[in-house]
């Protein structure tokens, strides 16, 4: 699969995974990025601009905790709103996924189409 398609892809569902990351436990941004690297290659330069976003809308909300090792962390928690949209993509993913595996393996209620019978030429040349 061309990269192009493939980073498309993983952008299109990189919120549902940071609702699912934080339907476990708080995190902060570094974490979630290095979470997401090592499970689907994403990188840090995506999830920053993703984060804010999502506090934008309501999703997340933050909270500083202290660190004696350095400076504050800002930790990410789900919001009402982000577990309502959380269950809701859940849902939405599940059942697309089954509807391209279908399509991609052949099987089930969504097989492909079968393909379009071949035009065959008139006496006359003309395409029918």
């Amino acid at each position: 699969m061309p990269d192009t398609i493939d980073i498309q892809l993983k952008k299109g569902v990189l919120g549902l995974c940071v609702l699912a990351l934080l339907d476990g436990a708080d995190s902060y941004a570094y974490e979630i990025a290095s979470r997401l690297s090592q499970a689907i290659g994403m990188g840090e330069g995506t999830i920053y601009p993703l984060m804010r976003r999502m506090q934008t809308d309501g999703l997340v909300e933050t909270y500083l905790v202290e660190s004696s090792a350095g400076p504050s962390r800002k930790y990410y928690r789900l919001t009402t709103a982000g577990a309502a949209a959380l269950s809701a993509q859940r849902s939405e993913w599940q059942a697309f996924a089954r509807a391209v595996d279908a399509l991609v393996t052949g099987t089930g209620a969504a097989a492909p189409v079968p393909p379009a019978p071949k035009k065959t030429r008139s006496q006359d040349g003309d395409a029918q």
